[in-house]
């Protein structure tokens, strides 16, 4: 059942589940905190497990035109003190990922740890820029549904579509449920963020880092050639994986994710 936070002049919804160190779940761009539900409540048997939706996504108003980065995490950072979970540990998949970034280097006191899940620290690059921007005027134009079934499907690794068909159907749905002006806040928000790639190799907090081998918007590869990752930093490749880890190989997301969480207590 969601809860609802007052925050602004609107809510912030979510859900809070099972007892112990506190594991908060952000959720990636064309998701809402529903893409958890099966992997929280696992998690849930051995943590105290908050899955969050971002602003003008599930249950959560929209604020802005631009969601940055930045405001969300504040809006993480605002909820969990809230609920009095103390310090947290922090997962981002994908744009959730920018999101926990943004919250490690604000607000690093208030960190056990973090995971990216299928993410990286680095700024949108001009090609980037350009597809945001175009699918900002499809959605303006009321075109998204252009552009929403295949960048969804492509969170799949190939060979997982036929054994995911119903998994890649319900995020299907999930994403249509998003408002058209709350995707544009985000894109605006994604956008504008800056790289923080010295955030993610300074090593002030503990980082797990979960990569899919047949990702499909990230190169598995060629990112981790891209980042010096410091000493207390973990690197997961799942092998079986495309962008979404959690549903492709959820046991051994969860066994690694609770292993981490639990070394950095």
């Amino acid at each position: 059942m969601k809860k609802i936070y007052s925050y602004g002049k609107g809510v912030i919804s979510y859900r809070d589940q099972g007892k112990g160190k506190v594991i908060v779940l952000v959720h990636g761009y064309l998701e809402t905190s529903e893409i958890w539900t099966g992997f929280a409540r696992k998690l849930a048997e051995s943590f105290r497990v908050i899955s969050v939706d971002l602003p003008g996504h599930g249950g959560s108003d929209i604020y802005s035109d631009v969601h940055t980065v930045e405001f969300m995490a504040t809006v993480i950072r605002d909820l969990t003190e809230d609920t009095g979970t103390g310090k947290i540990f922090l997962a981002g998949h994908s744009m959730g990922g920018y999101v926990a970034l943004a919250f490690a280097d604000l607000y690093p006191e208030k960190l056990t740890g973090y995971c990216l899940f299928h993410s990286h620290p680095f700024a949108d690059t001009p090609e980037v820029i350009k597809r945001r921007k175009m699918e900002i005027r499809l959605i303006q134009a009321g075109k998204w549904n252009m552009f929403f079934s295949d960048s969804i499907q492509k969170m799949f690794a190939s060979k997982n579509l036929e054994k995911f068909k119903a998994e890649l159907q319900h995020s299907k749905e999930i994403s249509s449920t998003i408002p058209g002006e709350a995707i544009i806040s985000v894109l605006n928000g994604m956008m504008a963020r800056p790289s923080r790639l010295p955030v993610m190799e300074e090593g002030r907090i503990p980082l797990l880092w979960i990569l899919g081998a047949m990702d499909n918007y990230i190169n598995c590869e060629q990112i981790q050639g891209r980042v010096r990752l410091p000493g207390n930093a973990e690197l997961c490749v799942l092998p079986d994986s495309g962008h979404m880890g959690f549903v492709e190989e959820e046991e051994h997301s969860l066994k690694v994710l609770a292993e981490f969480v639990n070394k950095c207590s």
